[in-house]
């Protein structure tokens, strides 16, 4: 870490003393926007951090967002499994930007994040693969904001946090009111066919060597989206876990007639391109699978894009779900 970087951040923690929880205070020794400063509450405590950052390194899945939000990036990991979802503009953008880290934690490059002299540093790993990264070695470069995923459908206020820890709300907040605007247009689109039916999902998660499959109840990756314009995927998990586990869960093969015995009609994850997973192809060629009810009755919907973590990717599943659902418009 340069001098000059340890004594603007040593000038910013003392100010920090004085400043309320989530509220910016000027720097009365006249350093500027540079030297304010505010108390931020992430997974990892209450941080203090620029009020307004110029140089901000994100990680995970704050990638996606803090390019999408137009913060000033100066680093971030790799983030490969988001780069089908990314505008050319976004896909330029990352593809620019200094790679600091790889897909997994352990990966951090602490002497690149350090080359690259952030403001902040913003994490967006889930809380247990934190202990994977050395966070106070990282504090010694620059403030750390850690905020991870949780359940799916969280995704819309964690990614808002990461974008204001990076003061960038201004951009962010237009892309939501875009995407919620073109959700309200497909729940209306939708209303007299999607509210009335009891929907079953297969994600693309299930172990194949294992005979198992992933189902997914509202507000997992394959369903939170669809929520948004009106689809109920009924249930819920049987025995709930921390996470994910919450909201979907893993029976063998042999319990897929139970699973969707009620199902009117049934989801499944399919990749960026349209082709089915192994997983999911696993399922669908199961002679169980093809006596189900919703199965029989032609009831069966891809949905693409189920990875989605911000708003702009979401609005690609509004479009592809649009596009998927379209046929029970004509019922």
């Amino acid at each position: 870490m340069s001098s000059g970087r340890s004594l603007r951040l040593a000038g910013a923690m003392a100010l920090a003393l004085t400043v309320a929880a989530g509220c910016a205070s000027s720097d009365a020794g006249g350093d500027g926007a540079q030297g304010e400063t505010r108390v931020f509450t992430a997974d990892n405590g209450e941080v203090t951090i620029p009020a307004d950052p110029q140089r901000v390194v994100a990680t995970g899945y704050a990638v996606p967002v803090l390019i999408q939000a137009d913060a000033p990036l100066v680093g971030v990991s790799t983030w490969k499994r988001g780069v089908p979802m990314m505008n050319e503009e976004d896909k330029a953008t990352y593809e620019e930007l200094p790679k600091v880290a790889g897909e997994q934690a352990a990966e951090t490059n602490y002497e690149a994040i350090a080359k690259a002299d952030p403001d902040v540093i913003i994490i967006g790993v889930p809380a247990p693969v934190l202990g994977d990264i050395d966070v106070p070695r990282l504090e010694d470069i620059a403030p750390v904001v850690a905020i991870g995923p949780t359940v799916p459908s969280a995704w819309r206020e964690l990614s808002r946090r990461q974008a204001d820890a990076a003061g960038a709300l201004e951009r962010f907040d237009t892309i939501k009111a875009e995407y919620e605007a073109k959700a309200k247009k497909l729940a209306e689109k939708y209303q007299d066919v999607l509210p009335r039916l009891k929907l079953g999902h297969v994600g693309e998660y299930g172990k194949v060597a294992k005979g198992t499959f992933q189902r997914e109840f509202n507000g997992s990756w394959g369903t939170n989206i669809a929520g948004d314009i009106g689809a109920n995927y009924y249930g819920e998990v049987e025995e709930k876990g921390k996470g994910s586990r919450s909201v979907s869960e893993y029976p063998s093969i042999e319990e897929l007639p139970t699973a969707f015995a009620e199902a009117d009609a049934i989801t499944y994850s399919v990749e960026a391109d349209g082709s089915i997973p192994e997983s999911v192809q696993y399922v669908m060629d199961s002679e169980l699978w093809k006596n189900l009810p919703a199965v029989k009755a032609g009831e069966t919907y891809p949905i693409r894009y189920t990875q989605a973590a911000t708003y702009r990717e979401a609005m690609l599943t509004l479009d592809a779900i649009d596009e998927s659902f379209a046929p029970m418009l004509k019922q």
